[in-house]
């Protein structure tokens, strides 16, 4: 099973940043540390650590990776999974199972798949400038 490199955990915390104490992202979610979306049960009122924050983010990169292992069927090269996997973290895994760069990715059509990156752009119903360049740095991390 593989699992995310250095260089993709960078990337995902690059765009997520870190943030001590709950708040709601672009697409009106309640999150926290690295991009983590607090669930039902979860409080996190009082804020957490640095060290909190780097052990949520693990949980959530496992089922990231888990869904990109799940969703897609032929050998990817390390770059293409960290790309992907930044992507799922990002989206989720419904979002890639139900993706045309899915299907891309699957048929071994990597320009193409590529390209798919640039259409995920919008939250909230509005296109975001920070999802255009988290997308384009996922393409480029894609490409190698």
């Amino acid at each position: 099973m593989a699992t995310i490199s250095n260089d993709g955990t960078e990337l995902i915390e690059h765009f997520e940043g870190f943030r001590a104490f709950p708040y709601l992202d672009a697409a009106g979610h309640l999150t926290v540390g690295v991009g983590h979306l607090v669930h039902k049960g979860e409080e996190f009122s009082a804020g957490i650590s640095e060290a909190q924050a780097r052990e949520l983010l693990r949980l959530d990169l496992a089922d990231a990776e888990s869904a990109v292992n799940r969703l897609i069927y032929i050998d990817l090269e390390q770059h293409q999974f960290d790309a992907l996997v930044s992507f799922t973290f990002n989206l989720g895994g419904g979002a890639l199972q139900r993706s045309t760069l899915r299907r891309c990715v699957n048929r071994g059509n990597h320009q193409e798949a590529a390209d798919q990156f640039l259409r995920w752009v919008y939250a909230g119903g509005r296109k975001l400038r920070g999802l255009e360049l988290r997308r384009m740095a996922e393409r480029l991390m894609y490409l190698g």
